[in-house]
C-alpha cells in the first residue's frame, strides 16, 4: 500500500525520468491545443458580460466570518451600481462575492480552477457564467481582461498572487488602469509597511507606485472609489 507520501514522492521522481524525444514533443504540442481551448472558451462565454468587477480572498473563510460578510455586502452593492461581480467561483470569499452579486439580482460569473482540495464550485453562479480552467495562467487572463477593477479581500498565496499580477501589469502599462482596492486596514498594514520600508526604501519600487492601490474598511468606502473612479474615467477593454 502507498500513502500521499509515497505518492508525491513518485511524482516527483517521474519529473527526473529522462524522457524520449517523443514524449515530450507530443507532450508540450497537445498542451498547446489544450490551452488555445480554454482561452476561446473563455473570450466566447466572457465577450458580452459587461462592465465587471473581481473579488479575491481566501478560500477558507466561512459564512459568518466578518470578512465573508463583507465581501457579500460589496458585491451586492457594486452590483447595484451596475457592476456584474467576478470571483474563482469556490467557497470562501469567492462564495461571499457571487453570493452578493445573486442577492442583487446582478451578473454573478465563476472562474473556477481544478485543484486537488479547497475548490469547487460555489452555488450562487449563473449558469451560463461557470467555466472550469486548468490552468492558473489562462484563468488570470480571464480575470483581468474582464475586469474593471479588483477588490482585495484578506486571503492566502493565491490572493497575493492575484494581487501582485494586477499591481504589476498596471505598473508596467500593461493594462489600463483601473481601480485595485484592498479591505481590511489591519489585515494588509504589514504587507503595506513592508512596501513602504523594504521595497521603497531599496528602490524596487518608486513612490508613485504605492498610489495604484487603496485601502478601505467598509463596503461604502469600496463600492464609493470604484464609482469615482468611473465617474472621472471611461470604462474600456484592458487589453
Amino acid at each position: 500500500m502507498t500513502g500521499p507520501k509515497d505518492e508525491l514522492d513518485q511524482r516527483v521522481q517521474s519529473h527526473f525520468r529522462e524522457k524520449t524525444w517523443d514524449e515530450s514533443i507530443g507532450k508540450d504540442s497537445w498542451m498547446v491545443f489544450k490551452i488555445m481551448a480554454e482561452l476561446v472558451d473563455g473570450y466566447d462565454k466572457l465577450a458580452k458580460i459587461g462592465p465587471c468587477v473581481s473579488i479575491f480572498g481566501s478560500a477558507r473563510l466561512k459564512e459568518g466570518d466578518k470578512y465573508y460578510d463583507l465581501a457579500t455586502e460589496i458585491a451586492e452593492k457594486i452590483t447595484g451600481i451596475g457592476f456584474g461581480i467576478i470571483t474563482g467561483g469556490g467557497p470562501g470569499i469567492m462564495e461571499a462575492g457571487n453570493k452578493g452579486a445573486r442577492q442583487a439580482e446582478g451578473k454573478s460569473i465563476g472562474l473556477n480552477i481544478d485543484l486537488p482540495f479547497e475548490q469547487h464550485f460555489n452555488p450562487y453562479i449563473d449558469k451560463n457564467y461557470s467555466i472550469d480552467f486548468n490552468y492558473f495562467f489562462v484563468r488570470k487572463v480571464m480575470f483581468v481582461k474582464y475586469s474593471q477593477g479588483f477588490i482585495v479581500m484578506p486571503g492566502g498565496f493565491g490572493t497575493l498572487d492575484e494581487l501582485s499580477e494586477a499591481l504589476t501589469l498596471i505598473q508596467t502599462a500593461k493594462i489600463a488602469r483601473f481601480p485595485v482596492i484592498l479591505v481590511g486596514s489591519d489585515f494588509w498594514s504589514g504587507l503595506l509597511d513592508w512596501f513602504k520600508q523594504t521595497l521603497l526604501k531599496d528602490g524596487m519600487i518608486s513612490e508613485e507606485d504605492l498610489n495604484l492601490y487603496r485601502v478601505v474598511d467598509t463596503a461604502d468606502e469600496a463600492v464609493a472609489h470604484i464609482k469615482a473612479f468611473y465617474d472621472k474615467y471611461t470604462i474600456g477593454v484592458n487589453f
